[in-house]
C-alpha cells in the first residue's frame, strides 16, 4: 500500500454518513473515506450478518467491538474479538467472507 500525498487529515467518523449494504443475511453499514486507491472504513455488521460474496481483496481489518468470524473458502475459519486483526494481500490466500452472530464493529483499510 502506498499512501498518496496527503496532508495531516482528521476524520470524525460520526459525521461520515453510513451506507447500508444487505448481506446474504443481515446488513453491513459502511462509513467510508477514500484517498487515492486507499479505502478507509468503519464497518458495522448487524447481528446475524453473513456476507453475500467471497472476497479476494487485500485488507487490514481490526475488530473494535463484537465478534467476527472470518471464513476462508478453503474451509478454514477464525473467530475474532475486540483487539484482534488480520492482514491479507490481494489474492494473498483463499477468498474470505465475514459473518457474525452478535454483530461487530470494524476498522478496515484496503
Amino acid at each position: 500500500m502506498k499512501i498518496p500525498t496527503l496532508p495531516f487529515t482528521l476524520t470524525d467518523w460520526s459525521s461520515v454518513e453510513p451506507v447500508r449494504y444487505p448481506g446474504e443475511t443481515g446488513y453491513a453499514e459502511w462509513r467510508t473515506l477514500e484517498v487515492g486507491d486507499i479505502r478507509i472504513r468503519v464497518v458495522e455488521y448487524s447481528p446475524g450478518y453473513l456476507a453475500d460474496h467471497w472476497c479476494d481483496r487485500g485488507h487490514i481489518l481490526y475488530v473494535l467491538e463484537g465478534q467476527l468470524t472470518s471464513e476462508l473458502k478453503d474451509g478454514r475459519s477464525v473467530v475474532m474479538t475486540p483487539g484482534m486483526s488480520y492482514q491479507v494481500s490481494d489474492f494473498g490466500d483463499a477468498p474470505h467472507r465475514s459473518k457474525t452472530k452478535v454483530g461487530a464493529k470494524l476498522f478496515i483499510v484496503d
